[in-house]
This record gives C-alpha cells, structure tokens and sequence, in this order.
C-alpha cells in the first residue's frame, strides 16, 4: 500500500463538477492499494501517516505530527501508485489491488486515522475527481508498507 503524503494549507476535491470534501490545515493523502495489501498494512500506513513528523515547530523545524497540529486528512483513492513503468511507455496497473479490496482496504486506513483521532474526508472511491490544494512547503512524502 502506498500513501503520497502532502503538506496543504487547504486542499478539496470534487467529482462530476460536485464539491465532496474540502479541509483546510492538514494532509492531503493519495491512496494506493496494491495486490497482496492487508488490514496490516492499512493500521500501519495511518499510524505513520498520523504520527510523521512533518510540521513545523515555533522554530521552523519540521518536529510536529499531524496529530500534534489538530490538522485534518483528505484521503483520495489513487490505483495509479501502483504504475509499473520499467518496461515500455505505457504504464501497467496489474499491481494494482481489485477494486472490492482496494475499497474496502481504503476504508480500514480512513477509519484507522479517525481512530487516532485525525478528522478525515474523502474523495469517492473509483470516481474521476478533481483535486486541488494549497501544498505547504512545499512538502510531499511517499510512504510504502512494503518498507517498513
């Protein structure tokens, strides 16, 4: 499982011309779930995800935590971290997870942040959503459960 993690002052998305969900302060989180993906792996990523330390301190230092900020998380599904694209121009999907476990995985890791106690929203699962953001930083991380 993949999560790109970036830093936003502000960030929204919106599916068919429709606002979903909008945070300001906070995480702006793509999701990717790939084949092999589980509940453990899901735990993990939102725990790393609630607990990086990422946001600046009153020196400016990078040492606060989206937990300590009280920042919100947009997470958004986003099957295409799961691009193999060594071989070739076109990108191959087939690590990607199938959508059922995909869907139900992207809902363990929201639920897993919620009970850390970050406010979560979400984009909609398997739409074609428009996402915009104000990046702070800029400051954009990918974390992989793979590399733990």
């Amino acid at each position: 499982m993949k999560a790109l993690l970036q830093r936003v002052a502000k960030a929204g998305v919106s599916a068919d011309g429709q606002p979903v969900a909008e945070i300001g302060p906070g995480l702006l989180v793509l999701l990717g779930v790939e084949t092999g993906d589980n509940d453990d792996d899901a735990d993990f990523l939102a725990r790393k995800t609630a607990q990086l330390r990422i946001f600046e301190d009153a020196d400016r230092r990078m040492n606060l935590s989206l937990l300590n900020v009280g920042g919100s998380a947009l997470v958004v599904s986003q099957f295409t971290l799961a691009a193999d694209v060594r071989r070739g121009n076109r990108p191959s999907f087939s690590a990607a997870a199938e959508p059922e476990t995909a869907e139900t995985l992207y809902g363990r890791y929201c639920a897993a942040l919620e009970t850390l106690g970050i406010a979560v929203q979400t984009g909609v699962f398997g739409a074609t959503m428009a996402v915009h953001l104000v990046n702070e930083g800029p400051v954009t991380i990918m974390l992989d459960s793979q590399a733990r």
